[in-house]
């Protein structure tokens, strides 16, 4: 398993965790904690860690918008009615999309890892619905760029 590829599968863990408990940013960094303690057999180096916790501690900052992206995206799935993994996985996916260098992970990449993630993660429609959201995202990225309407 690919060194980041790992951190997203660990950070979404630690993700559904905080969603399912309801906790806030502090008491999710916990979780975040437990999921790397449990998963010491996967022998995880110092890198996939780093990139792990720049994941959980960004979608713990970026929340607020991030939530806004997605209702904004998909108005007739409201947060509230998402399964819990495909919402923190399209936490996950805008977080890289909107705030991490497009350099350091192309947009294509984290649209890609995401619907990877939704295969593993999710019901088995997950991941066309994640590719549809972030696919609409990026799109609108991709215009907002250029200045076209």
């Amino acid at each position: 398993m690919a060194s980041r590829h790992q951190a997203r599968s660990l950070a979404i863990q630690a993700l559904y965790q905080w969603d399912f408990y309801g906790l806030q940013a502090g008491e999710s960094f916990n979780y975040a904690k437990n999921v790397l303690a449990e998963s010491k057999f996967l022998k995880i180096d110092e890198e996939t860690k780093d990139f792990f916790w720049l994941l959980v501690k960004g979608v713990n900052q970026y929340i607020v918008p991030i939530d806004e992206t997605i209702e904004k995206a998909a108005p007739k799935w409201p947060l509230a009615k998402m399964t819990l993994v495909d919402r923190n996985i399209l936490r996950l996916g805008l977080y890289e999309l909107l705030y991490l260098d497009p350099k350091e992970v192309p947009p294509k990449v984290a649209i890609n890892e995401a619907i990877e993630l939704g295969k593993d993660f999710g019901g088995q429609a997950s991941g066309h619905f994640i590719n549809g959201i972030l696919g609409a995202v990026f799109e609108e990225i991709k215009k907002n760029k250029t200045g076209d309407e």
